[in-house]
């Protein structure tokens, strides 16, 4: 069977392959009737342009490299999904990375990104010591992650999500408040959230109650660390957990060990993906603006690629989620 080309779609518009080529590329003025005449000799001859060659003409792919820990969790999957429709609508086609939380897996992926010629790179992981980001000349966008020079970060107000949450427990009594938070040694915004509660404690002369679970760190672990620290801190009434994943294994330790939730412990999370607030509408959560990081998050990156220059974002709005966990 003979393939179809611009020449077979000039002859059936009866155009020139110049005025396809230019109906293609969308370059230069032709009228609305000799547009449709190609795209209709197009369709009838089922005729679909060479994405590549296109790339090369371009000196672009329309490709854009998205690396995060999974697409499983449910704030990360929400994000990745608002990510993916909104790069669509401006011609953009998204290679997703699932890195699995291991750096020597991202460090792979970032080089088969380059060599792939992506356009930029839009990243939502949490390794330590991953090279290549700093000194990429890749346009790179990093959702809630400092990465270093010539990158650009987009996060939530996380000190405001912090106190507000903070706010609240020390609101209905709490004395005892744990902090669950992830590892403090990797530079992030989210770092903010413990800074607003470590305030607010000095503030109102209470103790500090601090638990570091790496974000890295799998489930089982997650959980075990967890249940280890409430079981020898019995005095523990509040828990301002670092997502509702944390938040939801502090739950269920505590009804396992018949403690009443929110009457005994009360606890609040943080993210409040759709995902989690269907299966679990009683977490009383901080609510990301998940749709609107992503927006500018595209939108940084696509003005970067096109080469505006850009700055970090770390103010996008959070709000209360108000379950029965409080």
């Amino acid at each position: 069977m003979k393939k179809i080309g611009i020449r077979e779609v000039a002859e059936e518009a009866h155009v020139s392959t110049a005025t396809v080529s230019r109906v293609l590329n969308n370059r230069g003025y032709i009228s609305k009737e000799t547009r449709d005449k190609v795209h209709v000799a197009m369709k009838k001859l089922e005729y679909y342009p060479n994405d590549l060659a296109r790339a090369l003409y371009k000196k672009r792919t329309y490709t854009i490299g998205v690396i995060f820990p999974s697409n499983v969790h449910p704030f990360q999957a929400e994000l990745i999904q608002d990510i993916e429709y909104l790069l669509a609508q401006q011609g953009y086609k998204l290679l997703l990375c699932n890195s699995l939380n291991n750096p020597q897996k991202e460090i792979e992926y970032l080089t088969m990104l380059r060599k792939n010629q992506v356009d930029g790179i839009i990243v939502g992981t949490h390794n330590k010591h991953v090279s290549g980001y700093q000194n990429s000349k890749l346009p790179i966008v990093a959702i809630d992650r400092d990465l270093g020079r010539n990158t650009t970060t987009v996060a939530c107000d996380n000190y405001a999500g912090g106190k507000m949450a903070v706010q609240l427990l020390i609101n209905h009594g709490c004395k005892q408040i744990l902090d669950i938070r992830g590892d403090s040694s990797v530079k992030l915004p989210a770092n903010d959230r413990s800074i607003a509660y470590m305030d607010l404690l000095k503030k109102n002369n209470l103790p500090e109650n601090i638990l570091e679970v790496p974000f890295v760190w799998d489930a089982t672990k997650k959980k075990k660390t967890i249940e280890n620290y409430l079981e020898s801190h019995p005095q523990i009434d509040g828990i301002f957990a670092g997502d509702d994943l944390l938040a939801s294994l502090a739950i269920f330790y505590l009804e396992m060990h018949h403690k009443r939730v929110p009457e005994d412990v009360k606890v609040i999370g943080f993210d409040g993906a759709k995902q989690t607030l269907l299966y679990n509408p009683r977490l009383t959560t901080i609510r990301q603006p998940i749709a609107q990081i992503a927006k500018v998050a595209t939108e940084k990156l696509i003005n970067k690629i096109n080469g505006k220059k850009e700055t970090d974002r770390l103010d996008l709005p959070v709000s209360l989620y108000l379950g029965h966990t409080v």
